[in-house]
């Protein structure tokens, strides 16, 4: 099982994750063109997609995915509650509503965001997250023993959080601002910087850090920082407050982690297990 994150940050995101059989597309916030050329980027030819999968319908999520079905045969899986806020969003624009449902239409598999399901000879495990979507969700993929969590837009850990993270070999995760920065950020409006910094907006490095320290249970031997704010974070700062969580965890829990800060321009390298 391996996985590569094609592109992370405020203006998009998409993962990849596959086995020998399977590729799954998560998300698809990057255009269709950028997302087509980053899977040749990292080796994978487009027509051996076997599915995508959305996890809410913001736009730096889904905003791609009605021209990328142009070019691709595969279904999407997603919920009903997101594929119901997907159809309504920007529906005044261009009538991009109706392009919307003519790009999907016979081409979805409902999914529950609290009920697993396969794709392929991969297992879903699927858990809500804060966040000020529809139905947004996490989810825990696994083949074979291995197990990959994604979670992206969230505003906090919460018990179910930590209970899903807990076994996982590779976790991509929200890293998405510094709280000082964003305070500072005089291009966001205050009621931006409200949304951001809430409960149900995106995790700050230092929330993730307190995680890091306090609660992550060691087991990822990799850790991917996603999503981070063009405008309020800057990568050496979170992987920096990250690096420096794991380090000061008791001797008795240290986590032999390596921690990789994904870009919104370029792809990871794979990661494999």
């Amino acid at each position: 099982m391996k996985f590569t994150v094609l592109g992370s940050g405020s203006t998009g995101n998409s993962v990849l994750i596959a086995t020998e059989k399977t590729k799954v597309l998560i998300d698809a916030g990057l255009s269709a063109k950028q997302i087509l050329l980053r899977l040749a980027a990292v080796g994978v030819d487009f027509a051996d997609l076997d599915a995508v999968l959305i996890t809410h319908e913001h736009s730096d999520h889904a905003g791609g995915l009605r021209v990328l079905l142009k070019t691709l045969k595969c279904p999407v899986y997603i919920s009903g509650k997101t594929h119901d806020a997907y159809l309504r969003d920007r529906k005044t624009i261009n009538n991009e509503a109706k392009k919307r449902a003519d790009a999907i239409a016979d081409r979805t598999v409902e999914i529950e965001s609290d009920r697993g399901f396969c794709i392929g000879e991969m297992d879903f495990e699927p858990f809500s997250v804060p966040h000020d979507a529809a139905d947004n969700f996490g989810f825990v993929a696994k083949n074979r023993g291995v197990r990959i969590a994604t979670l992206m837009d969230f505003g906090c850990f919460t018990p179910l959080i930590n209970e899903k993270l807990a076994g996982c070999d590779g976790i991509i995760v929200e890293s998405n601002h510094s709280l000082d920065m964003l305070k500072a950020c005089d291009i966001y409006s205050w009621e931006l910087k409200q949304r951001i910094a809430s409960r149900t907006g995106h995790l700050s490095n230092e929330d993730l850090s307190t995680w890091l320290e306090n609660e992550f249970d060691g087991s990822a031997r990799n850790i991917v920082l996603a999503h981070l704010s063009q405008k309020a974070n800057e990568p050496n700062l979170a992987k920096l407050t990250a690096q420096t969580a794991l380090d000061a965890r008791s001797p008795l829990f240290r986590a032999e982690t390596r921690l990789t800060i994904s870009y919104d321009r370029s792809p990871t390298d794979w990661i494999e297990y």
